[in-house]
């Protein structure tokens, strides 16, 4: 192309066409920054006023070209670049020009070399890249976002930790879904002694962290005097001293310890937990019967299914009895105690039966006059009857120790297995083998067998003289065995009125999310 002067017409911004590739980039990146330097503007102007002459202008044209280039490169070193240029430009008659412009630039050179490890495009700050594979020095500030983070993180410790202290409760310093927040419940009755100490895991479940039972018979002798004896004080004390040792050494969210009929009918009742508190620090409430057959219920919510619409819960105690009539309907609230509709207590227990009829040697006979002597209970305790329209409509749950050992010698068990016993179900007829079983044995053999032991073995035929009026007033196809009571019953109630099965469930939603 000729210029219109008459010379040749030179390309881009007075650079050459070796030089037009750079010239061009390098428009775009300066467009960006707002404009040509001021350096390559003057040369240009050297070069196209034609003062240099027609042969210097490429020459000159590429010094333009490479003063951009250098620029860009801006890490060069000078040296290189002064070589590069006079390798370049030997017929050029005028290089002043472009070490003029070389020599101005160097600050600005400078400046971006410096800069350059920290600044991108647009002049915006890069992000550390130093934390994934090195770590950073003790000079390094962290970045605000990061900043942000840890305060956040330190923030939620806190309040962590603030919520154990409120909450009384353990919490692990690893993930875990369920936090330690501990509940115990305490049964001291006739008979026994038993203790639980559970964490709530899943909606209406929990895991048993530590638990404790002894058979102290607290009960022995109360029918014939009224008071509680001094052996049978002293029996339960030492089980409370260890029941208080163990609460004592875990952090409890909350507690509650009852007693039951021993502590009700004793005329020193009152005293003897004056006594408890003194000598183990725990401080126990006596409940009432009422209370004592919804909190068997609750124990046992979960056993009874979805199809059920009615149940006879019963609790056989030492010194009572505790039964429960249940009409779930179609509409099932989440505590199946609000659907007692009919309850009652029988004053009898293992215990007390046994002391007035025998429970050592018990013929066919003195068990016939046992169970006739509840039925006679059974007889005052005004209850319709129950309307059965399919086989799975109705059934009896027992809970207590008489309703677990006929299980165990059901399944002929060596050595007594909660996890085998709790929720299984026994026909009518199985139910009535096992008594016949039981009652055909003497003294030693019952003592001899593992599910039943020397400790229950005077009591144990008592309790299915219980069972078997209750069979008699209610007939059931089947009965479901649950190993567990008044204990379950109390941490139920107790987490369900925390909330903290419903505060579990929306932060494992939180966190689903």
């Amino acid at each position: 192309m000729e210029d219109p002067e008459g010379g040749p017409r030179l390309q881009g911004n007075g650079a050459s066409a070796a030089g037009r590739k750079d010239g061009k980039k390098s428009r775009r990146r300066k467009g960006k920054r707002g404009g040509h330097s001021r350096n390559a503007n003057q040369s240009a102007q050297h070069v196209l006023s034609g003062e240099t002459g027609e042969t210097a202008r490429p020459s000159e044209a590429g010094n333009v070209a490479r003063k951009r280039k250098r620029r860009r490169r801006g890490a060069g070193a000078p040296g290189e670049a002064a070589q590069q240029h006079h390798t370049n430009n030997e017929n050029s008659v005028s290089a002043t020009p472009a070490v003029r412009g070389d020599t101005e630039s160097l600050p600005s050179r400078r400046n971006r070399r410096k800069h350059r490890g920290k600044r991108g495009l647009q002049g915006r700050p890069l992000a550390h890249e130093k934390a994934a594979g090195h770590s950073a020095q003790p000079s390094q500030q962290p970045s605000p976002a990061a900043r942000s983070g840890a305060a956040e993180q330190r923030t939620g410790q806190n309040d962590n930790r603030a919520a154990r202290q409120s909450d009384g409760g353990q919490r692990s310093q690893g993930e875990h879904p369920w936090p330690d927040e501990l509940y115990a419940a305490l049964d001291l009755g006739t008979n026994n002694c038993r203790l639980l100490i559970a964490q709530p895991t899943r909606p209406g479940q929990f895991r048993v962290v530590d638990a404790f039972s002894r058979i102290v018979r607290l009960g022995e002798g109360l029918a014939a005097s009224g008071r509680l004896s001094d052996d049978a004080m002293d029996r339960a004390v030492d089980a409370l001293r260890v029941c208080s040792s163990k609460l004592k050494n875990r952090e409890i969210r909350r507690m509650r310890l009852i007693a039951t009929e021993a502590c009700r009918q004793a005329s020193n009742g009152a005293q003897f937990l004056d006594r408890v508190v003194a000598e183990t620090g725990l401080e126990l409430e006596i409940i009432d019967r009422e209370t004592e057959a919804r909190l068997a219920v609750s124990g046992c919510s979960s056993l009874v299914g979805r199809e059920t619409r009615s149940v006879v819960l019963f609790d056989i105690g030492g010194g009572s009895s505790e039964i429960a009539v249940i009409r779930i309907g179609d509409n099932r609230f989440n505590r199946l105690a609000n659907h007692i509709t009919h309850w009652t207590s029988l004053p009898v227990g293992v215990v007390t039966l046994s002391e007035r009829h025998g429970g050592r040697d018990v013929t066919p006979d003195v068990f016939e006059g046992m169970v006739v002597e509840v039925e006679g209970m059974l007889d005052s305790f005004d209850c319709p009857a129950i309307d059965i329209g399919h086989a799975d409509d109705f059934h009896l749950i027992g809970t207590s120790g008489t309703v677990t050992t006929l299980a165990g010698v059901h399944l002929d068990l060596p050595r007594y297995d909660r996890r085998k016993v709790d929720g299984i179900w026994l026909s009518d007829d199985e139910v009535s083998a096992m008594q016949a079983k039981l009652l055909s044995w003497d003294f030693e053999s019952r003592a001899a067998n593992p599910c039943i032991g020397p400790d229950r073995a005077d009591l144990v035929l008592a309790g299915c003289a219980i069972l078997e009026a209750i069979r008699r007033r209610w007939p059931s196809p089947r009965m479901r065995v649950a190993d567990r009571g008044l204990r379950e019953g109390l941490l139920t109630d107790m987490m369900a009125d925390d909330g903290v099965w419903r505060r579990h469930r929306n932060r494992r939603g939180q966190r689903g999310k």
